[in-house]
């Protein structure tokens, strides 16, 4: 079953949001300090994952042009008014709460380098390994953002399997196109990308400063595109040099 990691990823959200919203009757004051060790081991993980890059300039490029573009799209607004549509359904222990939960948990879930690496391997070799070992780790985190942030963590579960879900499917086709070669340097650009992303995160639930991240992410999709172009250029440059 090509789905089954990503399958077990959203389950283990599920399970892990619901348990952590038994959990929330923890003082505030405790809860306000684990959101914060948690905030500052996501921005250590973004710094970790931002020096994969190895052409920094597209990186700088990519969340250029992709920051224009999402706030051309309105990504964070339209992520948020979800939020709040579901709020109003479901109900929150405070105004925006399933909002705030919601789009949290999401960009946390989706950005890091673990959903694009194990929804490919997923995809191409049919192994679920890195996407049972995200599941492990996301259902963790997801009592703890749901003890803290809300029941609203359950539902990044949606995007979740959408986003993992058209990787695992759309891989099986990739390999035709791109040499595992240019697929690792694609996935290092992506990875250092979707690093700030999570540097700008902790940043958010730290409150130390509002940053619009749900704007940045077709930064992602800029950086996908960046690197074969980029790559083939270089390699047309080789081969004008040599002919002269």
């Amino acid at each position: 079953m090509v789905l089954l990691g990503t399958v077990v990823n959203t389950v283990a959200i599920i399970a892990g949001a619901l348990l952590g919203s038994l959990l929330s009757g923890i003082k505030e004051n405790m809860r306000v300090t684990v959101m914060q060790g948690i905030s500052l081991a996501i921005f250590v993980l973004g710094i970790q994952m931002g020096m994969a890059s190895q052409n920094f300039l597209l990186v700088i490029f990519s969340l250029v042009v992709g920051s224009i573009l999402g706030e051309w799209w309105k990504i964070e607004e339209k992520l948020q008014s979800l939020g709040i549509w579901l709020e109003n359904r479901v109900g929150g222990k405070g105004k925006g709460s399933i909002s705030t939960a919601f789009v949290t948990a999401t960009l946390v879930y989706c950005v890091g380098a673990m959903a694009i690496l194990g929804s490919l391997d997923s995809g191409l070799r049919n192994d679920h390994q890195v996407l049972f070992t995200k599941a492990m780790l996301d259902g963790f985190a997801a009592i703890i953002f749901a003890s803290a942030l809300g029941i609203g963590v359950i539902f990044s579960a949606v995007p979740v399997f959408l986003y993992q879900g058209l990787i695992t499917l759309s891989a099986s086709y990739i390999n035709h196109f791109v040499d595992e070669k240019l697929m690792m340097l694609i996935v290092n650009e992506i990875t250092a990308t979707g690093g700030i992303m999570i540097m700008a995160i902790a940043i958010n639930l730290l409150e130390l400063k509002k940053i619009r991240i749900a704007n940045m992410l077709p930064a992602l999709l800029v950086v996908s595109v960046g690197v074969p172009i980029m790559h083939h250029w270089s390699r047309i440059l080789e081969w004008i040099e040599n002919l002269l």
